[in-house]
């Protein structure tokens, strides 16, 4: 990648969530709290793929966190105990095998420029978890947003909650928990919803199946 590929990058997140940063890390600490705390091992290394600006890495309470992104602002954002690795993912990662405990992504691989991109990022998270570690994806479900899934300019790849489990599967991957909708669609725009509210969403799971259009998958080395 180019500096100017990393300068847009740097661009795009300022545009779309500088103005919405302690709402997301407000969200971001309630959704940990309230639903993934319960897959963050508390004794293994997590990394969160695609970090954007750390709102989950940051959130997290583990000995060792690390945090990948090609946008070289993701760095000030970042808890100082966070190590950034400023890379493309579909690169091998600066990790020796089996010494993740977890692999934590959010609305990042339809970022992503191919298919093959996102299978080499696949192979790297497999190469990277230790036995029993998990991969876990949030994203936006193409096959309940068919139109505003291409509202956002760096919007690459169409991604369904079973063609994510496939490749999942196809780099060695097994299946824990693939919920096809999770979470309403987007934080970049739209109301600001009082946290209280996303922690009061995520008891309610009835209502998931209305308001959901994000997958959550969760995938077993």
């Amino acid at each position: 990648m180019t500096d100017s590929t990393e300068n847009h990058l740097e661009k795009i997140y300022e545009q779309r969530f500088s103005s919405r940063e302690e709402y997301r890390r407000k969200v971001w600490q309630a959704l940990v709290s309230g639903w993934f705390h319960r897959y963050i091992p508390a004794d293994g290394a997590v990394l969160d793929l695609g970090c954007g600006y750390g709102e989950f890495i940051n959130a997290v309470n583990v000995p060792v966190r690390y945090a990948m992104d090609l946008n070289p602002a993701s760095k000030q954002h970042l808890d100082p105990g966070v190590c950034l690795f400023q890379q493309d993912c579909s690169q091998e990662w600066p990790l020796q095998d089996a010494s993740l405990g977890l692999v934590f992504t959010s609305n990042f691989l339809e970022h992503l420029p191919s298919k093959a991109s996102a299978e080499a990022a696949l192979r790297q998270a497999w190469r990277c978890l230790r036995p029993g570690g998990r991969f876990i994806a949030l994203g936006p479900n193409i096959k309940y947003l068919p139109g505003a899934y291409w509202d956002f300019w760096d919007h690459y790849l169409p991604i369904t909650e079973t063609s994510l489990a496939e490749g999942l599967q196809i780099a060695g991957f097994r299946m824990e928990k693939v919920i096809p909708r999770f979470l309403p669609y987007t934080m970049a725009g739209g109301r600001q919803y009082p946290v209280l509210f996303v922690r009061a969403y995520l008891r309610c799971r009835v209502v998931w199946p209305i308001l959901g259009r994000q997958f959550l998958v969760i995938a077993t080395k």
